[in-house]
């Protein structure tokens, strides 16, 4: 039973601080090391870019959106692709009207917009991607979403780094504008460490998956995904690191998201992400073998072990509780649990404290708590079959 209990608080902190941990501590010694800078790419030749979005209904916002992408300063941009999936509004007619639309004054970049709908009888963002990538004419490819504004400079610094010939994907920075709940303010923490690990993953070898707003393939490494698919973000990353490139996380390649980490934005997204981690496990199960990916033990405590931290959590406090006569040291572990639980549930009701240490304990608590309800909602929703991302 203690072996058990100590198991389990260990595998959470490992999860959650632990790894971030390691993989800084790899992340220096690895930049110690010569021929690590990524430094490449600002003498090469710029490659050509096809920019890819699936939309669905979305004709109040893809016009702003393709004026957006037309802004990039990124000369080598050829094309923005539309994929209209099912549309039953105007967006193709609003996005075919853009066509032509995006030359710049200066350069005559010859910018253009090709507005295609999605093939009958496939449906959906995967079936989307796919797509679009096969009948893109550049060389790298940006994947997008609508909601998002990408600054000036994002397309540059994402495909700087294809320079790199062994670089087969790279994600950018998606930036969330900071949330007023206190659960959520939580879940703002979360967000910088899981950006954290994400940049340290790419220092070390490759980042496990990308941010779904804001990454770039080349398009030579797309390798089509199965149109269910919830996760295109982590699966098209990983099959392309199967096939022996890095995928890399560029903090400078920014997109901004008009939503905030609230509680229920962030439900809809984890959930989504979530239940897509159950399907990829599933659905891929050679990747746990050492043998057959290189990144296994990232994949795992990335994304595979967070999906057992409410049953980790649930075991240590009735560990806790069956050990509770055995030792003072019991005693306080329990007291700890106790403490923590409380501050979560205080934030989750939105309760303030007069003294600031025990608010900041309240939104780191609550963040955590929160995400351990949302994991359990993730593998529900997995379990009743939700392969559509939400919204769709």
């Amino acid at each position: 039973m203690e072996w058990i209990f100590w198991g389990s608080l260990i595998l959470v902190v490992y999860t959650y601080i632990g790894y971030a941990v390691l993989l800084s501590v790899f992340s220096f010694l690895g930049k110690l090391m010569p021929g690590r800078k990524r430094d490449a790419g600002k003498t090469s030749p710029k490659p050509s870019v096809s920019v890819v979005m699936v939309v669905h209904n979305e004709e109040d916002r893809i016009l702003g959106r393709i004026e957006n992408l037309l802004q990039s300063d990124y000369s080598g941009l050829e094309e923005v692709l539309v994929i209209c999936d099912r549309c039953e509004d105007k967006t193709g007619q609003v996005a075919a009207a853009a066509i032509g639309g995006g030359s710049d004054e200066e350069g005559g970049i010859g910018q253009w917009v090709r507005v295609v709908e999605l093939e009958q009888g496939k449906e959906g963002k995967a079936a989307g991607l796919n797509q679009g990538v096969a009948i893109a004419t550049g060389e790298i490819v940006v994947l997008v979403d609508v909601r998002q504004r990408f600054a000036k400079d994002t397309i540059s610094q994402l495909v700087a780094a294809f320079a790199d010939k062994k670089v087969g994907a790279v994600s950018g920075s998606l930036e969330i504008e900071s949330s007023d709940q206190v659960a959520g303010e939580g879940l703002d923490i979360y967000w910088v460490l899981e950006k954290l690990i994400r940049e340290k993953e790419s220092d070390i070898g490759s980042s496990i998956g990308c941010t779904g707003a804001v990454y770039a393939v080349r398009g030579e490494a797309y390798e089509a995904i199965d149109e269910n698919t919830i996760l295109d973000d982590v699966v098209i990353p990983m099959k392309i690191a199967q096939a022996g490139y890095r995928v890399l996380f560029e903090a400078q390649a920014k997109a901004y998201d008009p939503q905030s980490l609230d509680r229920e934005s962030e439900k809809r997204r984890k959930v989504r992400t979530l239940a897509g981690n159950w399907q990829m496990l599933f659905r891929y199960p050679a990747w746990l073998l050492p043998w057959e990916n290189r990144l296994v033990w990232q994949l795992i405590s990335h994304k595979y072990i967070r999906l057992l931290g409410p049953v980790f959590l649930l075991v240590a406090l009735f560990c806790n509780l069956v050990l509770f006569d055995e030792s003072w040291i019991y005693w306080l572990t329990f007291l700890w649990q106790l403490l923590c639980y409380s501050l979560a549930i205080a934030g989750m009701f939105e309760i303030s404290f007069p003294w600031k240490p025990l608010t900041v304990l309240a939104k780191i608590s609550s963040g955590f708590l929160f995400l351990q309800i949302l994991c359990v909602l993730g593998f529900v929703r997995w379990i009743k079959g939700g392969s559509r991302p939400a919204g769709w």
